[in-house]
């Protein structure tokens, strides 16, 4: 968790690029995450240096040699770079103009080809462009970073915090309307990835990634599970969460998560950069997000992932002639799409919870009803839960719900779960709840790990209730209907109201008092 004074200094960062003229939140946004990696890169280069020194060993700094940035003629010595020259913590010392010139026309080149040709890191960055357009805004920037960093290095946990100040930089654009139709609430990526539990040594992917949310969420599960007690804190939402620096795993565990466990697709190229560096200052060094539209005849994957957590886009239609062809529903419509798009990516016995509008679980037309066909014939589908049409303002007003289902199971019974809170309110400023004594109240989301994972079929039978079980066999009954209000019995409270006589006597007679009083009024003033 972030304290307030790095909070208002977050704000203040992003003042200063929107007043500066980038006004594009999502170009904003781009530009703080450059500069934070080259601060970012400055800094590990010399604890790597430091610790190596300490225990006697040989490291090689990525700052250490000389270096021709591209389009120079790489045979006059006079065009040479000498690669020390590249550390945040030289050229911030430069005047505000050189500043600029030398991050334009050196430092930048430098860091988009950092990687070995082949990553996604060096792939995604040939075509990305530094377009803070002033040397006076530079200087402004990169003192603000200079602070944050100098408040994050209090912190024992260096890398966690970081990583936090970054997340938090990322939710702004949604909280603040900056821009946020992108972006799921943490909140809401922390309660699905509590009930999809994922575990180290699954390939965990998203297809529609975006900022990467629910990859970073997977990973702080997962480091959660290998932090001893001592490490281990609640973060904003309630959920407890380990640090990176504390993980108890091994080098090939670490390796693993590094490289041959998070999986991201999108079809923006400025939002997987986002993602690609949003991994990476949370300590995954090598993130594998690529551009891929997973609805295409470009993409087929399948059977290949353990875990499957997504919040797809739900609003638009696909052209139907780049629609993959092995797709068994006939429909252009996303949000369908995505569920069997998700459905053929998991491995048998593998998990999935994905964010859907809540029209796919009820609509009448037949690919709507095709795709809950596979959901309940196909899977075991675990869980349904309904949220409040408010969780995602002031960017979308419709009503969603979670779907929890491992491919290859048998359905026998599903559980519904109505949430009433998420924790925040439902009005477009979605202010976190406090309860009567000031305390943090999360609503249902607690409630409902705690209820799922305690579910029983035989004891949640009655439907009065906010999560009960219905067989499939009569969701069958009922043309595979999959909305909660369609099983749940309302109860009606017998009120009593007053003889509506005696309400118009009551009226009367407060009349007759009330021309009583004016009267007496009246004549105390003549």
């Amino acid at each position: 968790m972030l304290t307030q004074s790095l909070k208002n200094k977050v704000a203040a960062l992003w003042d200063k690029f929107w007043s500066g003229g980038i006004a594009n939140p999502l170009n904003a946004i781009e530009q703080i995450t450059y500069l934070l990696f080259m601060k970012q890169l400055d800094e590990t280069d010399k604890r790597k240096l430091s610790n190596a020194d300490f225990l006697g060993e040989k490291y090689i700094s990525i700052f250490s040699g000389e270096y021709y940035p591209p389009g120079v003629d790489d045979k006059d010595p006079k065009n040479v770079v000498n690669k020390e020259t590249l550390r945040w913590s030289y050229w911030t010392k430069m005047p505000g103009e050189e500043r600029l010139l030398h991050v334009q026309s050196r430092v930048f080149p430098f860091i988009k080809q950092l990687e070995e040709d082949n990553s996604f890191f060096t792939k995604h960055m040939a075509n990305a462009a530094f377009l803070i357009p002033s040397g006076r805004m530079l200087t402004e920037a990169t003192k603000t970073i200079d602070d944050i960093y100098t408040e994050l290095e209090k912190e024992n946990r260096f890398i966690d915090a970081q990583g936090d100040f970054y997340e938090y930089l990322l939710d702004e654009l949604r909280s603040s309307g900056k821009n946020g139709q992108f972006r799921t609430p943490t909140h809401v990526i922390e309660l699905i990835v509590e009930l999809v539990q994922p575990q180290l040594g699954n390939r965990i992917a998203d297809p529609a990634s975006g900022t990467a949310g629910f990859l970073l969420g997977a990973y702080k599960y997962l480091i959660t599970q290998f932090t001893s007690d001592k490490y281990k804190q609640p973060d904003d939402n309630g959920f407890v969460r380990g640090t990176l620096a504390d993980m108890l795993v091994d080098d090939k565990a670490k390796q693993m998560l590094n490289e041959a466990t998070f999986f991201g697709f999108d079809i923006d190229p400025t939002m997987i950069r986002i993602g690609l560096m949003n991994l990476m200052m949370h300590g995954i060094t090598k993130p594998q997000i690529d551009y891929k539209d997973t609805l295409s005849k470009n993409y087929n994957e399948e059977n290949e992932y353990d875990i499957v957590i997504a919040n797809p886009p739900f609003t638009g239609k696909i052209d139907k002639g780049d629609l993959n062809e092995t797709f068994s529903i006939s429909t252009t419509k996303s949000e369908l799409l995505f569920v069997e798009r998700i459905y053929k990516m998991l491995r048998m016995g593998g998990t999935a919870g994905v964010v859907v509008p809540q029209g796919v679980l009820f609509g009448n037309d037949k690919a709507f009803k095709e795709v809950r066909k596979i959901l309940l014939d196909k899977c075991e589908l675990k869980a349904v839960i309904g949220m409040p049409s408010g969780v995602f303002r002031p960017y979308a007003g419709v009503a969603t719900a979670i779907l929890i289902f491992t491919k290859g199971g048998e359905t026998k019974n599903v559980w519904f779960y109505d949430m009433l809170s998420d924790g925040w309110s439902l009005d477009d400023k979605r202010s976190p709840l406090l309860k009567a004594d000031g305390s943090r109240d999360y609503g249902d989301l607690h409630l409902i790990i705690e209820a799922y994972k305690k579910r029983n079929p035989k004891k949640e039978t009655d439907r009065t209730q906010q999560h009960f079980f219905v067989p499939k066999k009569e969701i069958e009954v009922k043309d595979y209907d999959l909305s909660l209000n369609k099983y749940k019995e309302e109860v009606y409270e017998d009120i009593d109201y007053e003889d509506p006589k005696n309400i118009l006597a009551k009226i009367k007679r407060n009349q007759e008092a009330i021309s009583k009083g004016i009267d007496e009024i009246n004549e105390l003033i003549k």
